[in-house]
């Protein structure tokens, strides 16, 4: 299981990150190819559309869905975003399977 971060070159709408789940490990470069092609989720599938460029940024291996879907409710994304917040993203993202968010 896996849990990762994407951060796209220029904003779409509202967004300018995507985190997503995989239930394998072996199956996240499958998952980041689909969003290459424009398939999978909405988001990515808009952002293949409009020719909007991102880079996986952070992966978190052995995370669960429940770990996603932390991550998502907290809307923390810019903040644990290493191109968004620096080092300090590493940080955060480092401690926030604790329970712990700067």
């Amino acid at each position: 299981m896996a849990v990762y971060l994407i951060h796209f070159n220029e904003k779409l709408a509202h967004a300018q990150h995507y985190i997503g789940f995989v239930e394998s490990e072996q199956g996240l470069d499958k998952r980041l190819t689909d969003h290459l092609c424009g398939m999978g989720a909405r988001l990515m599938e808009v952002c293949f559309e409009r020719g909007i460029e991102w880079k996986a940024v952070r992966v978190w291996f052995g995370a669960d869905r429940k770990f996603e879907r932390r991550l998502k409710r907290r809307k923390c994304a810019a903040r644990i975003c290493p191109v968004c917040a620096g080092r300090k993203a590493l940080k955060r993202a480092n401690d926030f399977p604790n329970g712990k968010l700067k």
